[in-house]
């Protein structure tokens, strides 16, 4: 039986040009924070606090791009998530600024905000 690379040229490179796609779509207080591990007093000092939002702030369902980490990259816009979704789709949803929903929008890690709000099913019975 033959082994087969797990990644062709292509697809190593597409890879690549995401990764770099990316840290260059980070904030500035991002790019060269190093993301630490565990709760130590380096992890303190990745990211700035998030401020907490204000109550008359609206929620929002961001979607990221598949393959990023989604709480990561809330945490680089300073943003702390309510709820992160990495089943049904790879987002989460925070209460946002007008400015943060303008930064999200313009970055290319992030596929859509949406302003969170009721939902129903088309022929759902009860």
């Amino acid at each position: 039986m033959r082994n087969q690379p797990r990644w062709t040229l292509p697809a190593a490179v597409a890879a690549a040009a995401l990764a770099a796609t990316a840290a260059a779509a980070l904030p500035a207080h991002a790019r060269h924070a190093e993301a630490p591990a565990g709760d130590g007093p380096a992890a303190a000092h990745a990211a700035p606090a998030a401020a907490a939002a204000p109550a008359d702030w609206p929620t929002y369902l961001i979607t990221v791009r598949r393959g990023l980490d989604p709480g990561t990259v809330a945490r680089s816009y300073g943003i702390t998530p309510v709820h992160v979704y990495r089943h049904a789709l790879n987002g989460f949803a925070a209460p946002l600024s007008p400015d943060q929903v303008t930064a999200l929008q313009g970055t290319p890690l992030v596929e859509s905000v949406e302003q969170d709000g009721p939902a129903s099913g088309a022929g759902a019975t009860a």
